[in-house]
């Protein structure tokens, strides 16, 4: 298994979850500066991520799409969301990218 779980990267996992999105916002997660890390052992991957709101009512469905995607990602065999909320998401975290499909800038 060794040999499959070294295509794992950080830059694989990050390309995955620009596929995950909050279903209120037309920005993926990572543009959107919600996710804070990622973590490779092997054949496990951990997701260290926040969301826009403690209050989020779509939190479960998130973490759960995040889950889900990662495990399509060939190699990895257990994956983990950890939601923290230090430090507070904020509207600076965003790329420029998702501040222009969003409108924060010009």
């Amino acid at each position: 298994m060794a040999d499959r779980s070294q295509r794992i990267t950080e830059q694989v996992v990050y390309e995955a979850l620009k596929d995950c999105y909050d279903p209120e916002i037309p920005v993926d997660i990572v543009n959107l500066g919600l996710v804070y890390g990622v973590t490779i052992v092997e054949d496990w991957v951990g997701v260290k991520m926040t969301l826009t709101t403690p209050g989020c009512g779509a939190a479960d469905w998130i973490t759960d799409n995040v889950r889900s995607r990662l495990m399509q990602i060939e190699g990895i065999e257990e994956a983990d969301v950890r939601l923290v909320w230090q430090p507070a998401w904020n509207q600076n975290m965003m790329s420029e990218e998702a501040k222009k499909k969003l409108m924060f800038t010009k």
